[in-house]
């Protein structure tokens, strides 16, 4: 049975036998030890990853400019035609929140604008994945006509200044590194000056900003801490050596990554998604200065979080992380709340922090921790509609069912595109003549080893079937390794074959299983996992709490009903077309969930 308990002691293990998790270059900059491709290197097969994709694409090329720059124009004393966005993006005097009385709260134009720079950072991504002429268009359009609109007017009383600024702050960086619109090079350092005289002189914690003056509750929860990835990202990019000033001045050293380094947990009552998220302010620190310090943050950070986790992979019930002596809040959350995880910015922030450790360490375990996270939540969240209406928490309760946030484009809206342009460049890595298989989906690769032009095309329905195939084709016969990750849960059945021959090496769970050797046009790889019904309990403290999982799918229990069945009766579960069942018991995975009821977690008796 493969627990986060048993993550964490894959991970310790790794520690003590990887020789080194990545390199510093001659400048002193840290580099990780596995690249990326281009994001036009990798195109999804038919699936739900490009479903999601494609909709998302649709969903903001169909949005008229005017509405997404509506709250610019109104905040800076422009004209501003088109009407209006509705729901948090409004520029609205509505918004209230009453901290004694929640009920009265009335979140209209609570923060203005403030997704306006991950949908262009989402467009930017599609543009670099596809080169589409209309779309780079249209993210030119939104960047400089948002440029006409900048100056210190739009923050001035803003709630949350740091919070948007970092959004739009990704968002130009990306539509000028993969849209190649050079006028958001300017903005940002406009957009820049701007902000500055209303951010905080460093990155305080939420209790630190208490105890400032302060109008309104909300403004306490602004988060610089996780402004450093992002300009950092600036800075390499060669757009300003202030933004590597900026990147230190809001690293949030002492209150949470000094800790994180020593192996403290600060977490416990942290909003959980802003504070993975800062993890990867972490990564890029490392990368800028070479300090271990960061690198041991972020591996030990992730690690917490992941020992809080459910079977789902998701974390965060009611949006706080826990301490990691706390053994009830996850359990209470299954009565308590139907918020569970925050799932379009979660998934996402999840998905950059486990892929820059992946890349950094070779850990295969972090690419386990990406395919679970994937299946059991993301790809089972509703379609974002052209109204707004966004997919917001999944619901793990034993009550739950799937649901929009009351308001229209919250935070998960913005997430939500970035998070389905990234799905290729998650699939694939490599290192030198060395190509990484890390997740068995639908998707072609066009990679170069060497001087050698080499195709990776997968055809599958893994999970939902046992087994994945990779057409390997390169321009010619040709020398290089595969690397294709087992995960830890692969049972001992597990098999690799190479041209429907047995491959010569085990399909050792929990490794990257190197296939090297001479490839010809036309060559075939097969993996056929062991995916038997597994159980894994909600923590140590209650074992007899239980998902059923098979491969890295949770098997949710349908209806309202509580499921008590003995560990017999679990195991028996079997796949009937869409279903799972154990005896009168029906099972299906989140992404597969509709308009049912549904649980996680039943009891072992």
């Amino acid at each position: 049975m493969v627990t986060r308990r048993g993550f964490l002691a894959a991970g310790c293990c790794a520690a003590c036998s990887t020789p080194a998790f990545g390199a510093l270059a001659a400048s002193g900059k840290a580099k990780p030890g596995l690249s990326t491709f281009a994001y036009d290197r990798v195109r999804l097969g038919p699936g739900k990853m490009q479903d999601q994709l494609a909709h998302q694409h649709r969903l903001f090329m169909g949005l008229d400019d005017d509405r997404l720059l509506k709250p610019f124009r109104q905040r800076a004393g422009l004209p501003a035609p088109g009407a209006d966005m509705g729901g948090w993006y409004d520029d609205s005097a509505d918004f209230h929140i009453d901290v004694n009385d929640w009920s009265t709260a009335n979140w209209h134009g609570y923060i203005p604008g403030h997704s306006f720079g991950q949908y262009v950072s989402g467009l930017s991504r599609y543009v670099a994945i596809t080169g589409d002429p209309a779309t780079r268009e249209k993210v030119r359009g939104l960047v400089t006509k948002y440029a006409d609109t900048i100056s210190p007017r739009f923050f001035a009383g803003y709630t949350l200044p740091a919070y948007t600024y970092d959004k739009i702050v990704i968002g130009l960086i990306d539509a000028y590194r993969y849209a190649g619109i050079k006028e958001a090079g300017p903005a940002l350092d406009k957009v820049t000056d701007a902000v500055l005289p209303v951010l905080p002189e460093k990155a305080l914690t939420r209790e630190e900003r208490r105890q400032r003056p302060y109008a309104s509750e909300a403004e306490i929860w602004d988060e610089p801490y996780t402004l450093p990835e992002n300009l950092f990202l600036a800075w390499e990019l060669g757009l300003g050596e202030r933004y590597k000033d900026l990147a230190l001045r809001y690293m949030q050293d002492a209150a949470l990554f000094d800790p994180l380094a020593r192996g403290q947990s600060p977490l416990a009552g942290k909003h959980a998604y802003s504070h993975v998220n800062a993890l990867n302010s972490a990564i890029q620190a490392w990368y800028a200065t070479g300090d271990e310090k960061y690198l041991k943050a972020a591996r030990n950070g992730f690690d917490f979080v992941v020992r809080q986790s459910f079977a789902t992979g998701g974390w965060g019930p009611n949006e706080e992380l826990v301490g990691p002596d706390d053994t009830e809040t996850l359990l209470k959350s299954l009565t308590e709340t139907h918020r569970t995880f925050e799932t379009p910015c979660g998934a996402y922030g999840h998905f950059k922090i486990a892929r820059s450790l992946l890349q950094i360490t070779k850990d295969p375990r972090y690419g386990d921790s990406m395919e679970r996270v994937l299946y059991n939540t993301i790809l089972g969240a509703k379609d974002t509609t052209p109204k707004g209406e966004t997919f917001y928490y999944s619901d793990y309760s034993d009550t739950a069912s799937k649901f929009y946030r009351d308001e229209l484009w919250p935070c998960c809206s913005g997430t939500f595109i970035q998070l389905a342009a990234d799905y290729g460049i998650s699939a694939y890595l490599r290192d030198g003549a060395r190509l990484y298989v890390n997740l068995y989906v639908p998707s072609t690769l066009k990679a170069s080893v060497g001087d050698l032009p080499v195709s990776l095309r997968q055809d599958t329905r893994y999970p939902l079937e046992p087994t994945t195939e990779i057409a390997v084709d390169p321009a010619r016969a040709g020398r290089f390794s595969l690397m294709l990750r087992v995960p830890a849960w692969a049972g001992a059945g597990s098999r690799i074959l190479v041209n429907g021959q047995p491959a010569g090496v085990a399909a050792r769970p929990g490794t990257f299983v190197e296939l090297d050797r001479v490839w010809w046009p036309g060559d075939k790889v097969r993996l056929l996992f062991d995916m038997a019904p597994r159980l894994e309990p909600l923590n140590a403290a209650h074992p007899e709490v239980v998902a059923l999982m098979t491969g890295p799918l949770a098997l949710f229990p349908l209806g309202h009903g509580e499921v008590k069945l003995t560990r017999a009766q679990w195991l028996s579960a079997r796949q009937q077309g869409a279903e799972w069942r154990a005896g009168n018991v029906a099972f299906k995975p989140f992404m597969a969930i509709g308009d049912e009821t549904y649980r996680l977690y039943g009891r072992l008796v």
